[in-house]
């Protein structure tokens, strides 16, 4: 198959893709159309139906795996492929793996290095308290190796919730070397448990999007209850420990604007608010410039709402 990365302007596009989000709309003079977006393991293309009714276009739905026939051309600075024709694909017609964008580091790999991550620390409630989500509830582990971090803006692949945790974890460790003040157990703890409200905040894939704890509570919120029921399973778990503990979890959006229920009152919360911005960032301005062809590599590629600026790729000196 030829995958999303390879399609340029012009190209025709025949192949097989996962219909990630399907969407009924209308042009200004009130004729149907269907937005589409396409998804294989490399990325996601936007695509648009403007003949739905024709009878090249079969009925499909969201998660369907497609072909589709059409072309691809540069609407706003992005690729978008007009589709001609689309029938739903069958089982054995296409191989599933193909249409996941996954995690370029070995998914065992990285469980090791968390658990190794784990033994560093040495206060003996917050180690129990590691080790019963990622060691010895087996569930929960399995769901964590394979989640995403986010549904679209970074780490949307399977994976992508272990990678951007132990990234995170490795700033927060920077951090207790470069500022001794911190406590290098209670921020390490924070880090590798941030996010594990988005084990509940987002489904599994192919469909990667939010649940209904996630609409109405958000992982934040899920995390920090999560962290609750279990530290009270832990006997003699300390009441101030662990409020500190949650305190990290509520406050590492940092800003209420941005989603986080409480500022950062602690030292703690405050490294670690840095470290999931710095990661969450660094990754998102990665993903973008991975897709950025030799042709356009020295062009500026447009206004970035999340950066809040023109952003190109600076040059290979």
């Amino acid at each position: 198959m030829k995958y999303i990365s390879e399609l340029r302007e012009g190209d025709k596009i025949s192949d097989i893709y996962l219909c990630k989000y399907k969407v009924q709309a209308e042009t200004r003079n009130g004729k149907p159309y269907f937005n589409v977006i396409l998804q294989d393991r490399t990325g996601t293309l936007d695509a648009k139906v403007w003949e739905p009714n024709s009878e090249g276009i079969a009925d499909f739905e969201t998660l369907d795996y497609i072909y589709v026939f059409g072309d691809v051309s540069r609407y706003q600075g992005a690729l978008q492929a007009s589709l001609r024709r689309v029938k739903v694909a069958h089982d054995g017609e296409y191989i599933p793996s193909d249409y996941l964008r996954v995690s370029p580091y070995d998914p065992d790999n990285m469980y090791t290095d968390l658990k190794a991550v784990i033994e560093t620390v040495k206060n003996p409630y917050l180690n129990k308290l590691l080790k019963s989500f990622f060691i010895e509830d087996e569930e929960f582990a399995g769901i964590f190796k394979t989640r995403s971090a986010a549904k679209t803006i970074h780490h949307s692949f399977v994976g992508g919730l272990m990678q951007h945790t132990l990234a995170v974890t490795r700033l927060c460790k920077y951090y207790t070397k470069a500022y001794p003040a911190l406590n290098h157990d209670l921020l390490i703890t924070a880090s590798l448990l941030h996010d594990i409200g988005k084990t509940r905040e987002l489904s599994a894939f192919p469909q990667n999007d939010y649940t209904d704890d996630g609409l109405l509570l958000g992982h934040i919120v899920i995390g920090t209850e999560m962290i609750g029921a279990r530290a009270r399973e832990i006997p003699d778990f300390p009441e101030r420990l662990l409020s500190e503990l949650q305190h990290c979890i509520l406050a590492h959006h940092g800003e209420y604007e941005y989603g986080s229920p409480k500022k950062p009152a602690i030292m703690e919360a405050m490294a670690l608010n840095m470290a999931d911005n710095t990661d969450a960032k660094m990754e998102t301005f990665s993903e973008i410039l991975s897709g950025v062809t030799d042709e356009r590599k020295d062009q500026w590629l447009g206004f970035n709402k999340l950066f809040e600026s023109n952003i190109r790729k600076a040059g290979d000196w």
